[in-house]
């Protein structure tokens, strides 16, 4: 049974292990930070985010002023402007004429963008998902990019990952998880949102398992 007195961060923690793990240990996103993939496969999974992103922060004036989501959305960590200039860098001034989203990214887009207009408290485990695995794990495929392919430090190709408007990442993930600890959801409504929470590291991982498919494909 739920234990509804233990806090939400703990609790989205705990309920999705199983899936956080399946999608840090994909066989495409091992292949790519062990160097079996090029420089091209980061840009199509570059390519990929910008959809899911586009989702994300498409309605952030709107959702800035919602009960619930409202805490989470901050401008600090809008990440739509850094893949631009990451695919211009990876891919060209042509970027956007290569821009394809696989079934999978366009289905994980699209289910973000429901919770963004129809129910916001699936939208917050999706932002929470995303943006604080970026603060996080990101920082590690940071690194790992800059190295397999002499990419600039901090800089094109890898701004995505570069919170520069966030001076103490540690700081502003706690008050993140402050904040979901706050969130008005209670009840048969919290294993619902867990639910939600384990199917964004699902989709993600869905994703993963496309991009792998496609590159074996080419070898």
């Amino acid at each position: 049974m739920l234990d509804t007195s233990t806090p939400f961060s703990t609790l989205i923690r705990s309920a999705t292990e199983q899936q956080h793990a399946e999608a840090e240990h994909s066989t495409f996103m091992k292949d790519l930070l062990t160097g079996q993939l090029g420089v091209e496969a980061f840009y199509r999974y570059t390519s990929q985010l910008w959809f899911v992103y586009s989702a994300l922060e498409k309605h952030s004036a709107t959702l800035a002023s919602d009960p619930i989501a409202g805490p989470f959305v901050k401008s600090e960590l809008n990440r739509l402007a850094a893949i631009e200039a990451d695919l211009a860098y990876l891919g060209g001034p042509r970027w956007r004429d290569e821009l394809t989203a696989l079934n999978t990214t366009a289905a994980y887009a699209a289910r973000i963008e429901e919770c963004a207009t129809q129910w916001t408290a699936g939208y917050v485990v999706h932002h929470y998902t995303r943006y604080l695995g970026d603060l996080s794990g990101g920082q590690v495929i940071r690194g790992t990019a800059e190295k397999l392919w002499d990419l600039p430090k901090k800089g094109d190709g890898v701004r995505f990952y570069v919170f520069d408007k966030i001076t103490n990442p540690a700081a502003f993930k706690r008050d993140y998880r402050d904040a979901l600890d706050a969130l008005p959801i209670e009840g048969a409504d919290v294993e619902k949102v867990l639910d939600e929470a384990r199917l964004a590291f699902t989709m993600n991982t869905n994703v993963f398992h496309d991009l792998g498919a496609e590159f074996s494909a080419r070898n």
